[in-house]
């Protein structure tokens, strides 16, 4: 059926569903979208229709194949989408998006605004789609409130895809701004290491007059932790509890937990968390345990980690923390006791993961893949690059290869991280100059950005790496972190 459908011949994709024994909810709703992204909207409203009268409840996947035939469509289907909304489990995006764009697309722009409120009222983060969707309805109407809302969501929506560039000219543009705005422009420069343009909008934001509540400074106590502003950060701490007379909350303390640690004031950091009115959760814990990595410092490493062990038992990113502690030491043997302690537990370590997309494709690499169809290209350029790296400078960092095994087959480990093997295929398959989007579900190790340095200065390409900490902006050799993350 999917593939008549694809293939724009709906009378045979109709004939196999018609003659189908057994449909599930797939089935009906590969037939909607065969229909509607062949541009026949009122026969795809009409399957979902024949749905509705046998009792098939709709699903998210529903939502989105219909959605090609929420344009320009009448009153009465408007209407009868909005059942199938009804019934669903308002709390799916999709289903969401799918609604706001039915009522930007058919002129019905106060019910597109709207349903976004509403969306926000249960606090469902929008995406790129919503925002696409939603804009075009606050254009036609003029509306401040709902614009503002809308902007703010765009803000942090740029920000999140690392373009501050495009993030700061939505904040600059925008004709009202409230704290919101201002929290989460500090907030996207402090995902990148910008800290001190973070301070230059909160300094902006307190000479407007603007109150800034207990999220604004959690935004600039992280912003400064991610630029190694220690006392800019301990001078907002003091701030927020003498001048806005704001109790810290959780947030509050793990920032200062986190700012003391990257700064390499591990001992003071141990003393904020024992000083804390309410019990450390998991997050405090580990961003302790983080800077103990960073560090060396195993004494409270250990601390932190047999907490953290408690809380989050199942959490197998503690376990490689504590375990690349005692390898840095050389202390191999506690290394096994750690890893036979998560098997035992049946805690498995998260394997990295790489992505870059292309042609609106995602490509994904893991260390040392082999199974992508390019990958002798790549790793035939990857050795090409390594040696104009070495050339350059470039000297692999081998104590972050946590294995007890020889320096040469260290670095071997290390050529093969899945950001590299990303780059290196992104680098191939787009001209020169293009900038590079990486996204890792893991911390960017040491030896690789270095590395990501030196690749950008020989290849003269700005590369974006998003971990799970912040984003890294490598430009003619130089990280915005500032080598501190």
């Amino acid at each position: 059926m999917a593939m008549y459908g694809k293939c724009g011949n709906l009378v045979e994709a109709r004939r196999v569903f018609d003659e189908m024994p057994q449909r599930d909810i797939v089935s009906w709703n590969s037939m909607v979208a065969g229909y509607a992204q062949n541009g026949r909207f009122d026969e795809a409203l009409e399957v979902c229709k024949e749905m509705d009268l046998l009792g098939v409840k709709p699903d998210s996947g529903t939502m989105a194949s219909l959605s090609p035939a929420v344009t320009n469509t009448s009153a009465e289907n408007v209407m009868f989408v909005k059942k199938i909304f009804s019934e669903m489990a308002k709390e799916e995006l999709v289903a969401w998006n799918v609604m706001i764009a039915m009522y930007a697309n058919n002129s019905m722009s106060s019910e597109a605004i709207g349903l976004y409120t509403q969306m926000e009222a249960h606090g469902i983060e929008p995406d790129a789609i919503t925002i696409a969707s939603v804009l075009p309805a606050c254009g036609d109407l003029s509306a401040l409130r709902p614009n503002l809302s809308v902007e703010n969501a765009l803000i942090d929506m740029y920000a999140k895809c690392g373009c501050l560039v495009d993030a700061r000219k939505v904040f600059d543009e925008m004709q009202i701004k409230d704290v919101i705005s201002w929290t989460s422009m500090m907030s996207a420069y402090g995902r990148s290491g910008k800290g001190q343009q973070a301070i230059d909008l909160f300094s902006r934001m307190q000479d407007l007059g603007i109150i800034p509540d207990s999220i604004a400074f959690v935004s600039i106590l992280s912003a400064c932790s991610h630029a190694g502003l220690l006392e800019e950060g301990q001078n907002y701490y003091k701030l927020m509890i003498e001048e806005y007379k704001i109790v810290p909350r959780l947030e509050h303390f793990t920032c200062m937990v986190d700012l003391l640690g990257r700064a390499g004031k591990v001992d003071e950091a141990y003393t904020h968390v024992k000083q804390m009115p309410m019990e450390p959760n998991d997050r405090v814990w580990g961003a302790l345990l983080s800077a103990c990595h960073v560090y060396n410092n195993m004494d409270i490493g250990v601390i932190a980690a047999d907490r953290l062990f408690q809380l989050a038992p199942q959490q197998s990113g503690y376990y490689v923390l504590l375990s690349n502690i005692y390898a840095k030491a050389g202390r191999w043997k506690d290394v096994t006791l750690v890893r036979s302690i998560m098997k035992g537990r049946g805690v498995k370590k998260i394997p990295a993961v790489s992505n870059v997309e292309l042609d609106n494709h995602v490509h994904t690499f893991l260390a040392g893949d082999r199974s992508h169809p390019q990958m002798e290209e790549i790793y035939l350029e990857l050795d090409i690059l390594l040696g104009k790296m070495k050339e350059a400078g470039y000297v692999p960092k081998t104590d972050t290869a946590l294995h007890d095994v020889e320096e040469e087959e260290k670095e071997n480990h290390l050529v093969v991280h899945s950001e590299k093997l990303a780059i290196v295929f992104a680098i191939i398959n787009t001209k020169p100059r293009v900038p590079i989007r990486v996204t890792k579900n893991l911390r960017v190790c040491e030896d690789c950005h270095i590395a990501i340095k030196f690749i950008s200065k020989i290849t003269e390409r700005q590369i974006i790496v998003r971990d799970t900490n912040r984003y890294h902006h490598f430009d003619k050799g130089i990280c915005s972190c500032g080598d501190y993350w």
